[in-house]
């Protein structure tokens, strides 16, 4: 008897501390520390070969403006990332050929203002918008064409696949490039700006100076000293005929 009433006992206690120690591990181990805002250099830096775009994205303050954008959207963005590499096989001297306003506009055609995946990239309407559209009037948009998991996208002046995927979880996807994307609207010339219109009721001085006199008209009092001649020569005849 007494020994039952010991295995209950233990039983007993095995169960209480079977119940007590992982209450007492979950109030002891850390709580998961906070996802924080997502940023986009940060994400480039980690993954290495990216410390021209990365530069670019500083430069421009384009990385601040995404970053916001991120954290205050529901759409999401999509990035194409273009290598170290892909900056070194330019021809020499583009970057520095570019204005201020061309470098941020040369960033701005990387990213697209919404979240697309690689499927999605493969079902979109061409030419896609992205962030440097409706700048100086131009489209700056990307076309997409795939199939499978192989996508390319196109400028109109560079054509390159869709190797890698940095990051592809929403809201921001990621996905590395091996050429610069250079948007058509750089090699483009702007027509010259319209003359402006003539003023109503001006005269060319051209125009007067070419115009031919009428054969018609006499000069200017040649018909009065006609007149005049022609009356002295009569009264000199008749004064000849009277004497």
């Amino acid at each position: 008897m007494a020994q039952m009433s010991f295995s209950l006992i233990l039983l007993s206690l095995t169960t209480i501390l079977s119940l007590l120690i992982p209450a007492l591990n979950a109030q002891s181990a850390p709580a998961p520390a906070p996802s924080g805002p997502i940023n986009i250099t940060g994400i480039l830096e980690k993954a290495g070969q990216y410390t021209t775009f990365i530069r670019l994205l500083n430069q421009t303050q384009a990385g601040n403006q995404i970053n916001n954008q991120l954290n205050n959207s529901n759409e999401g963005m999509t990035v194409f990332a273009p290598t170290d590499n892909a900056f070194l096989n330019l021809p020499a001297g583009t970057l520095n050929k570019l204005s201020a306003q061309q470098q941020v506009q040369l960033v701005q055609y990387h990213v697209l203002p919404k979240y697309h995946t690689i499927e999605n990239l493969q079902t979109v309407s061409n030419p896609v918008r992205t962030q440097a559209t409706g700048q100086d009037g131009g489209v700056f948009g990307l076309n997409f064409t795939g199939q499978g998991n192989q996508v390319n996208v196109s400028t109109g002046i560079v054509d390159v696949p869709i190797y890698n995927a940095v990051r592809k979880n929403f809201p921001l996807a990621v996905y590395q490039v091996d050429k610069v994307l250079l948007p058509v609207e750089f090699f483009q010339a702007k027509a010259p700006a319209p003359s402006p219109p003539a003023l109503n009721g001006t005269k060319s001085n051209s125009d007067d100076d070419n115009k031919a006199p009428d054969a018609s008209s006499p000069a200017n009092g040649s018909g009065k000293m006609s007149l005049g001649f022609g009356l002295v020569s009569g009264l000199w005849l008749m004064l000849c005929y009277l004497v």
